[in-house]
């Protein structure tokens, strides 16, 4: 019985979402039904919490609204979810970063994760233009 239950899960699972964590700035397209019109609203915050639990994932986006704190619990998979845009990477330690409801103003920011191919690093040349150029991470002393 319960791999009746897994298979229908898992085909109403969405398969076309980015791959976000706790303290990345996303904006969650929601579709919001007004009388027998539809039109979709952005909700643009940091993501404090996540839960993966298969079909039941949820993860709760923070925002400030007017100076007011606005916390939003979406369900991953639900239909009213059009889409996820990750707008920036936070670089954060933990998983649920409920202690941002106590901070406001600077102490509220979180870091930007800075990744790097490892083989390749990028070094800003001496020229006008300011280019970028690709140096072996051995010749950069990396």
């Amino acid at each position: 019985m319960s791999k009746i239950i897994q298979e229908i899960e898992r085909q109403q699972m969405k398969q076309d979402l980015p791959h976000f964590a706790a303290g990345d700035t996303v904006i969650v397209q929601v579709e919001v039904k007004e009388g027998t019109r539809t039109r979709q609203q952005a909700f643009e915050g940091v993501v404090i919490a996540k839960r993966n639990r298969g079909l039941n994932s949820a993860f709760t986006v923070r925002k400030m609204s007017h100076g007011e704190g606005v916390e939003r619990v979406f369900q991953t998979h639900s239909p009213v979810i059009k889409g996820i845009t990750i707008k920036q990477r936070g670089d954060v330690r933990k998983a649920k970063l409920y202690h941002l409801r106590e901070l406001t103003g600077r102490s509220a920011r979180i870091k930007e994760k800075l990744s790097y191919n490892k083989n390749t690093v990028k070094v800003a040349a001496n020229t006008a233009q300011d280019e970028q150029v690709s140096v072996p991470a051995e010749q950069a002393g990396v």
